[in-house]
């Protein structure tokens, strides 16, 4: 009982903390769950009039929407529903305007 308890624990408290980025700093709590983020090519994704579009889904990221972050480390990074690839975005880190 208490190995299973234990394990419970562990896992239940594996989910509250974020994974980083390969430059070191860590994807926020409300884009990762461990798994949904990572580094992404530049020309994974495009930008339009009004944001971003994910090339593999098609869906836009606009301007103003929350999801849209500023990147730390100037890199693109992803963040979709259990990191698959044909799933909605949780987060998109883009680098500063003009970099």
């Amino acid at each position: 009982m208490w190995k299973f308890i234990a394990l419970a624990l562990i896992v239940s408290t594996s989910n509250v903390y974020s994974h980083e980025a390969s430059s070191g700093w860590a994807y926020p709590m409300q884009c990762c769950s461990g798994i949904d983020c990572r580094q992404i090519q530049s020309n994974a994704v495009h930008e339009v009039k009004t944001g971003y579009v994910i090339n593999k889904t098609g869906e836009l990221i606009g301007f103003k929407d929350p999801r849209l972050k500023n990147s730390p480390d100037g890199e693109y990074h992803w963040c979709s529903v259990q990191g698959k690839e044909n799933t909605p975005t949780v987060c998109l880190f883009v680098p500063p305007q003009g970099s």
